[in-house]
């Protein structure tokens, strides 16, 4: 694949997040400052920042004003000098695939700076043939990528050694697919200098979402709560590291987790690295939400929300 010079532009900035970089500089500088880390605020202060052995971060991909304050909570878990190699997989918003496809870009702009695409692995996915290129036009449509790009440059500005990306559109998979993929990318998982950033929100409830799902256990709820409970209840699954019962919770509640499919990829990439038996898989590794949030809180069937949820994941040390 020849991918000489092509850029992908930020094609966001302005609009969903600041385009001048000292002002999207210090925006994100103040929301991982804001992120409570004494004993007093509670939050992290229970865990030793950063996060020794993370393997993986979830965070949202909303706008910065609404999103950007509940992401800082992934990144601040995240250290820095312990990546070489950074994958980021979000969905596929605007285009229809049926599996995961890489891109043709060289380098991702933002208002920060460049990131360096990995071209090597790249050209290894694209050799197992089950992987596709994005034309540059869907690549920069697509923003599930691009809202983390900005963190990920702020994040790693103090990197003492060069790093690369390796950004996957994620396709509307089936569960045999989504293991498939999963069992594909757990090799680079398991590398303990690769992180992997899974790009995702979590409900989005309202008629203009066509989803006014309400917990049948307790219908006098206000909605807001019952939102939130329907987000916990798969939010406890991939905490407890259970492909399968997410997978259940999903056709059940038909919860409208944007990202459900790239973090299906990664749990089964995580049981295929760690174990496979989620009892295996709960002896290898600590996955814990740390920040939730709602874009309003609904009272009305006439309101709508859209929920966000920062977690990572981390390797027990023997």
């Amino acid at each position: 694949m020849d991918t000489t010079g092509i850029n992908r532009k930020a094609s966001h900035a302005g609009s969903w997040y600041s385009g001048n970089a000292k002002k999207l500089n210090k925006e994100i500088e103040g929301w991982l400052e804001a992120v409570p880390t004494t004993p007093e605020d509670g939050s992290l202060s229970e865990i030793p920042l950063p996060i020794p052995n993370a393997r993986a971060i979830i965070a949202p991909h909303a706008g910065y004003s609404y999103s950007g304050p509940t992401a800082a909570y992934a990144y601040k878990c995240i250290d820095p000098e312990a990546y070489d190699r950074i994958f980021i997989l979000g969905p596929s918003h605007h285009v229809y695939l049926d599996g995961c496809a890489v891109s043709k870009c060289t380098e991702y702009e933002t208002p920060l700076g460049n990131l360096t695409i990995d071209k090597k692995v790249n050209d290894e996915l694209l050799e197992t043939g089950h992987f596709t290129t994005m034309s540059v036009q869907t690549d920069e449509d697509e923003h599930s990528i691009e809202m983390h790009l900005p963190y990920v440059h702020k994040l790693m500005e103090c990197k003492s050694t060069p790093y690369t990306v390796v950004p996957i559109l994620v396709g509307a998979l089936s569960t045999t697919k989504e293991e498939f993929y999963g069992k594909l990318l757990s090799g680079y998982l398991k590398n303990p200098r690769t992180l992997f950033i899974v790009s995702s929100d979590f409900c989005h409830w309202g008629s203009r979402f066509s989803y006014v799902y309400r917990q049948p256990t307790n219908p006098t709820q206000p909605i807001h709560a019952s939102i939130e409970a329907v987000d916990r209840e798969g939010m406890k699954l991939i905490e407890e590291l259970d492909v399968r019962g997410f997978a259940q919770y999903l056709r059940r509640t038909r919860n409208t987790i944007c990202g459900r499919h790239p973090i299906g990829v990664l749990l089964n990439a995580l049981a295929e690295a760690y174990g496979g038996e989620v009892e295996d898989l709960r002896q290898a590794l600590q996955c814990r939400f740390v920040r939730y949030a709602q874009s309003s809180r609904v009272v009305s069937e006439r309101d709508s929300s859209v929920s966000y949820a920062s977690a990572f994941v981390s390797a027990i040390a023997n």
